[in-house]
């Protein structure tokens, strides 16, 4: 795919808002239901019916799995009506099925976009990261070095004892060791029981969520998503692929991937001009959950451009109308 050399017009930033909160509320009415698949699946149909209606040559690099495994929106799909610029789109129509299913705090719609080419062709694997926010020097942290290690350096840089500092982890066996790491230092461990997308993006306005450092491993799509956010905010990302079999190792030298090895940082996950869009399906750490009155519905959304660093909050009443019904 060719890259454009320009950047997007400024006009997506809402309309992806509204792929958001298309997909936030279809999901929302399945909120507490237990029924995982259901959610997923109408958020699924909401945002693709949304991006199959704006005017742009989109390809989903970052999907819900291969071609065979559709319906959902899936790695290489077309999206969008074809008379527009050529883009790459990151998405998770629901990011926390479960946490939907369950009714617990932050399930999310999520959509990224960037110019061709702007985002790592990452394949359905795990992947380890190590996140931090905005306001910092680089280097602060290090994919490489200890739990311990980056606590340290981070407090250090915040100019706190690393008492001071919390970690959002998710609550995995395979993350003992980090666990440990940091309580060793002093650190606070904040964990999570699943949406590492939403973990990551926390740390990104750590006043609010307390959060000042991600790290562990999780989905590797969800990585690049949540490095669309940090790019859109200044914040700083490693991640490198975590590949347990032959199947997966042939999925990622597919995808161009051809260092297994490598450690990407931010700019090699997401560059270019990069759009990002969250809406919360239920009540979350940065954003309210879908509320259903009696004669509207109420969203909310955060929308980030790298660009201009330009971070939006939208609080959006929406009347019935019959797509919502």
């Amino acid at each position: 795919m060719n890259k454009i050399k320009t950047n997007l017009n400024r006009i997506f930033s809402t309309e992806l808002a509204r792929v958001t909160e298309r997909a936030a509320v279809a999901a929302a009415r399945h909120a507490g239901r237990g029924n995982e698949k259901a959610a997923d699946q109408a958020a699924v149909d909401a945002m693709r019916s949304e991006l199959n209606a704006l005017d742009i040559k989109g390809t989903v690099v970052i999907g819900e799995g291969e071609r065979d495994e559709a319906p959902m929106l899936y790695i290489g799909e077309e999206v969008g009506t074809g008379n527009g610029p050529e883009v790459d789109i990151a998405l998770d129509p629901l990011e926390g099925t479960t946490l939907c299913a369950k009714g617990m705090p932050n399930s999310l719609a999520v959509l990224a976009m960037s110019v061709g080419g702007g985002m790592l062709h990452a394949p359905d694997t795990y992947m380890d990261k190590i996140a931090i926010g905005p306001g910092y020097n680089n280097n602060v942290i290090d994919l490489d070095a200890s739990p311990e290690e980056n606590i340290i350096s981070l407090a250090k840089e915040k100019g706190v004892p690393p008492s001071e500092i919390t970690v959002c982890i998710l609550d995995r066996p395979r993350h003992s060791k980090h666990i440990e790491g940091a309580r060793k230092c002093g650190a606070s461990v904040h964990l999570i029981t699943a949406g590492d997308v939403a973990g990551i993006i926390a740390t990104t306005n750590s006043l609010k969520t307390n959060i000042d450092i991600y790290m562990g491993i999780g989905g590797a799509p969800e990585g690049v998503l949540a490095a669309a956010a940090l790019r859109c905010t200044g914040g700083q990302m490693q991640g490198r692929l975590v590949i347990s079999n032959k199947d997966e190792e042939s999925r990622a030298l597919k995808m161009g991937n051809n260092d297994l090895n490598k450690k990407y940082d931010l700019l090699e996950l997401a560059s270019g001009d990069v759009f990002f869009a969250a809406t919360g399906v239920t009540e979350g750490s940065m954003l309210e959950g879908v509320r259903f009155e009696n004669n509207y519905i109420t969203t909310e959304t955060v929308i980030m451009r790298s660009t201009t660093g330009t971070v939006r909050w939208i609080k959006t009443q929406h009347t019935l109308l019959d797509k919502f019904k």
